[in-house]
């Protein structure tokens, strides 16, 4: 089985549950060392959403957003927001893997095992999906997320985007989303999401770990500042630091954020 091309094949793989598959088996066959990488190393970048014809997509501003949770329809509207991002991190991981060449080892290895995650919580989402009658695809979805894959280009501004950033997000958010469905606790589905959300922000340290590994060797390989991070983010997301919102200033530490860099995302915070 040859590495890169096996990564195209399943990227551009239409319907979730066979990209989830057969990304699970390539995984299997890569650790047990049934995967070569192969020397002709061309690269076709995915052209569209793979979930193009499964999901309905339209502009960010018309996708449908929750009110009430208490309900199973304000459930099914976080799910599969949450679901949907969880789906487009399993492409963008894949993608890392299959767009950047000539890289150690360890890097395929940390990507196909961030690959990994986002297909597992993608299923437990579909599960929490099941109990309140819908399923992904139900509800329209929006392509920010492949905007995100489709622009960067390089090693140094993937790392940057994708895992330092847009994850990193997701970092501060997650324990907001905890806190609110713990004032349903009498309710057994919210507990259920309570504990899956619990999964996927341990689990999303971890990659926000791995992308700030790599932004910074790739920053070590073209001679440039770490602080050329926000440069990037500058470029893609004007206006996206200082900001307001809280951070999760011991979560992002954990994932490898320096205190300076903390503090030049919110000059209110106090760190170590």
């Amino acid at each position: 089985m040859e590495f890169f091309t096996s990564l195209h094949n399943i990227l551009i793989i239409k319907k979730p549950s066979d990209k989830c598959q057969i990304f699970k088996d390539f995984y299997a066959s890569y650790l047990s060392g049934d995967v070569v990488f192969e020397h002709t190393q061309v690269s076709f970048p995915l052209k569209e959403p793979s979930y193009l014809g499964h999901c309905k997509l339209v502009s960010p501003s018309l996708v449908l957003k929750r009110k009430k949770l208490s309900g199973d329809r304000g459930k099914a509207i976080f799910l599969h927001a949450i679901a949907h991002i969880e789906y487009c991190a399993i492409d963008m991981a894949i993608d890392s893997a299959y767009r950047f060449k000539n890289l150690p080892k360890a890097y395929y290895d940390d990507w196909l095992s961030v690959a990994n995650d986002e297909v597992r919580h993608f299923e437990m989402l579909e599960g929490l999906l099941e109990k309140v009658d819908s399923f992904y695809g139900d509800l329209p979805v929006h392509n920010a997320l492949f905007e995100a894959l489709e622009r960067t280009q390089t090693l140094h501004e993937r790392m940057a985007v994708v895992p330092r950033y847009l994850e990193a997000n997701g970092l501060d958010v997650t324990p907001v989303m905890i806190a609110k469905f713990e004032n349903y606790a009498d309710d057994e589905k919210a507990s259920d999401i309570i504990k899956v959300l619990e999964v996927i922000l341990e689990e999303e340290c971890d990659h926000v770990y791995k992308g700030d590994v790599w932004f910074k060797y790739a920053c070590d390989k073209k001679g440039l500042s770490y602080d050329s991070y926000f440069d990037v983010i500058e470029q893609y997301y004007p206006g996206s630091f200082p900001r307001k919102k809280d951070l999760n200033i011991q979560a992002r530490q954990a994932a490898g954020f320096s205190c300076s860099e903390l503090k030049r995302m919110n000059n209110d915070i106090d760190c170590d």
